[in-house]
């Protein structure tokens, strides 16, 4: 019998991925919550198993508030935040013994990310998982995307869904998604320009479509995308953006409010290592005056980030190409896609932030392993986070930062 088939979009790198088990730096079976799906745990109650069975009952428990389909339950994990469930090689008991059919959903489908998009399948990759994270950032060429076959039978978890037609016909921004993607995704692989001049060029766009949001005017996006496109070809917008000013200050504002926020949340240890060399390399203690502290920071990026990252700055290409794909963007649900906007763009800073201290901690050695190990332990201690996400965005708009003149400041140096 042949077996039925399905098309998925993915990018290219998705159908190299493979897991390496005990040999990953920041296994996926520690620090976080797994929630068990329905399904999955009613399987686990039929084990018969004599060793897995009174470790399933041990350490897997019903969720008895609020439960859903998708988390019935929950793995109760160690005290140390690592899943019981490992044996003594770092690999998965459930899997080892009862096979792969037994993962739950979360554990089956981690690192991959599924979307439906007018009803047709779309897959990526979250970067908290080393592998992805490596796959994804240090392909020079950029991101590619293909459609492939995959079985009918291989299981998913939608995580978010968009019918343009149906929002087209409802007079909603979303009907216009496919047109903004592609922009988007163009505009980010434009080596013409630097990284934060695509950014800027995109955040003045998007400015653009909220007000025709704003003013019912939702017809006129795809005119728009063809006028920045022919001044982007033509080159008008170089004078205006080499007039753009920065301001570290600001930058380190933003970089001690975060930091709080996100620290008063509790992180990972690994990212706490990078945390860590970040305030080392710029000398960021309280005995010390913010003047010297912009002033080492300046130095930092100058000195030892720029060199590195200026002629691999495809590795941050790359991020925000995998960021604008898994997440739908520019999709909202709300009146306002700048705020989808001030989200990329507070993630490309913070993540900056931290390699220029970072490149200050390390000096002349600091390369590829670092920027991996930071936006690795970035994506487990942040993205996943989107109450962290969300005061964010309520952080900026307290201090005045949500307009487009303090997102050039966020992104210049």
């Amino acid at each position: 019998m042949i077996e039925k088939k399905r098309i998925v979009l993915v990018p290219e790198y998705l159908e190299k991925f493979s897991c390496i088990g005990s040999d990953c730096e920041d296994t996926c079976c520690v620090g976080w919550r797994v929630d068990i799906d329905q399904k999955t745990y009613k399987k686990y109650k039929n084990v018969n198993d004599r060793e897995m069975k009174p470790l399933l009952n041990k350490h897997i428990n019903r969720n008895r508030s609020n439960p859903t389909k998708t988390n019935y339950a929950k793995i109760v994990m160690n005290s140390d935040a690592a899943c019981p469930l490992l044996n003594e090689d770092k690999l998965c008991s459930i899997q080892k013994t009862l096979g792969e059919d037994y993962l739950s959903n979360v554990c089956s489908t981690y690192p991959r990310i599924t979307n439906l998009v007018n009803e047709s399948l779309e897959k990526s990759a979250v970067l908290s998982c080393p592998e992805t994270a490596r796959l994804v950032l240090l392909n020079p060429n950029g991101i590619q995307f293909n459609e492939i076959e995959e079985s009918i039978n291989v299981r998913n978890i939608i995580i978010q869904q968009i019918d343009t037609e149906r929002e087209m016909s409802m007079h909603k921004i979303n009907g216009y998604f496919w047109d903004l993607r592609i922009f988007t995704i163009q505009v980010l692989q434009n080596r013409n320009y630097s990284m934060a001049h695509r950014l800027i060029i995109l955040g003045m766009f998007y400015q653009k479509v909220q007000g025709y949001l704003l003013e019912g005017r939702l017809n006129e996006i795809p005119q728009q995308i063809f006028s920045y496109s022919s001044l982007i070809k033509d080159g008008s917008f170089r004078e205006g953006l080499a007039d753009i000013s920065t301001s570290t200050t600001i930058q380190m504002q933003l970089l001690k409010a975060l930091v709080d926020i996100r620290v008063s949340q509790g992180v990972s240890e690994r990212y706490m290592e990078c945390l860590s060399e970040v305030l080392e390399g710029i000398q960021y203690s309280e005995a010390s005056t913010v003047e010297k502290i912009i002033e080492r920071y300046q130095l930092a990026h100058s000195e030892y980030y720029a060199p590195f990252m200026t002629p691999n700055e495809y590795i941050l290409e790359n991020y925000l190409v995998n960021y604008v794909f898994k997440n739908l963007f520019p999709s909202t649900n709300n009146a306002d896609i700048f705020d989808s906007y001030i989200l990329l763009v507070v993630h490309y800073s913070l993540i900056k932030l931290h390699l220029i201290g970072m490149a200050g901690y390390h000096k002349e050695d600091f390369g590829v392993d670092h920027v991996i190990k930071l936006i690795q332990s970035f994506a487990k201690t942040v993205e996943h986070n989107p109450l962290y996400l969300r005061e964010v965005i309520e952080l900026l708009k307290k201090n005045d930062y949500s307009s487009m003149a303090y997102m050039a400041i966020l992104i210049n140096n």
